[in-house]
């Protein structure tokens, strides 16, 4: 069966699968311009660092396509750095969508400079480059399957088959399809080495009981979900081979920062002699940022923890700390970072040349 496509684009026409009304409902939504794409960012109609990334450029090249070239090519490279800059505050600690801004302003630029090409052509370069990111992101999904798999199928060698745990949604609907952490579990299970999934519920926004089970069990993929609260006794009860998480930031020394919850499974992995792997693409990796200390984490609304859709689950009047991310730290990772050029250690991560 194939994997769940949950963005799809085609000729500036764009629509995400709403994970807000997942696992009751696949309905897909209109997006039509960066403000749409904005909101549903913020909102979590679309979630997952990849996938945030690409839904705001292909937000602004359905918006380019319909607008006419403007007069002049810095007149181009404005609007499309104001409509970047405004994409980048959606979701603030994921840094993918940063780094295709700054790609795409740097491609501005040379764009303006050189005197070969006129105002049209630029804004064509500009929306082929935007529509790139969406083919971009499932070859780097594939290939960090394949480096996981093989990387996990070494170190646990002696095992027939293996038992993974994972948080949160790293799968199709966060990404262009086929996924980062899942991905690499979809390539195990390829291989015939998987013996079950344990997902985490990820509390408090439900990401893997709404979003990674509907995709294994979508996909018929073995798998059990655990409630946030059980990671330590299903660590030890059923011997899990290896943690693989995503990440939504990787800081240069290799601190990661990703779902809340995941720097407890790294402390937990370590506890239980268990491999822990994050698999994100390189574009993950902020070299800018020396240290895990230095990644800014959003604050999410208080009504994630105290309610349940419209019903309220908590104490009216009790105050509220929700996070949406933690930072693992780099001596954590013990598996590696898994990654669409290979998997490294962090003392291995450099900046591309």
């Amino acid at each position: 069966m194939a994997t769940l496509q949950a963005i799809k684009y085609n000729d500036g026409q764009l629509e995400i699968l709403d994970q807000l009304l997942l696992p009751e409902s696949c309905t897909f939504i209109p997006i039509f311009n960066v403000e749409d794409a904005w909101a549903a960012i913020r909102e979590m109609k679309v979630r997952g660092a990849p996938a945030i990334a690409i839904v705001g450029c292909l937000s602004l090249a359905a918006e380019l396509r319909k607008l006419a070239a403007p007069d002049t090519k810095e007149e181009l490279c404005r609007l499309v750095k104001e409509k970047l800059d405004y994409l980048v505050t959606s979701r603030p600690t994921a840094v993918n969508m940063q780094l295709a801004a700054e790609a795409c302003v740097k491609l501005c630029t040379q764009l303006t400079a050189n005197t070969l090409v006129n105002v049209a052509e630029a804004k064509d370069a500009v929306v082929k480059s935007l529509e790139a990111t969406l083919a971009n992101d499932m070859a780097d999904n594939l290939a960090i399957g394949e480096h996981g798999a093989n990387d996990v199928m070494k170190k646990t060698a002696t095992k027939d088959k293996i038992r993974i745990m994972t948080h949160c949604n790293t799968g199709s609907l966060a990404t262009a399809g086929y996924g980062t952490a899942l991905g690499v579990i979809r390539s195990l299970h390829k291989a015939s080495k998987l013996d079950q999934v344990y997902c985490t519920e990820t509390r408090p926004y439900n990401q893997g009981s709404r979003l990674t089970a509907f995709e294994l069990v979508y996909e018929k993929i073995p798998a059990t979900l655990v409630c946030d609260s059980m990671a330590a006794a299903a660590m030890k009860q059923f011997k899990i081979d290896a943690v693989i998480v995503g990440a939504d930031r990787v800081a240069a020394n290799g601190d990661t920062a990703n779902k809340i919850g995941t720097y407890q499974l790294a402390v937990l992995a370590k506890s239980h002699d268990v491999l822990f792997y994050v698999a994100a693409p390189f574009s993950s990796i902020d070299f800018q940022i020396p240290n895990g200390r230095s990644i800014p984490i959003e604050e999410r609304p208080h009504s994630e923890m105290t309610h349940t859709g419209s019903l309220r689950t908590a104490a009216a009047g009790i105050n509220c700390w929700n996070p949406g991310f933690d930072v693992t730290p780099a001596e954590l990772i013990t598996g590696g970072i898994i990654t669409e050029k290979g998997v490294f250690k962090a003392d291995q991560l450099a900046p591309p040349q």
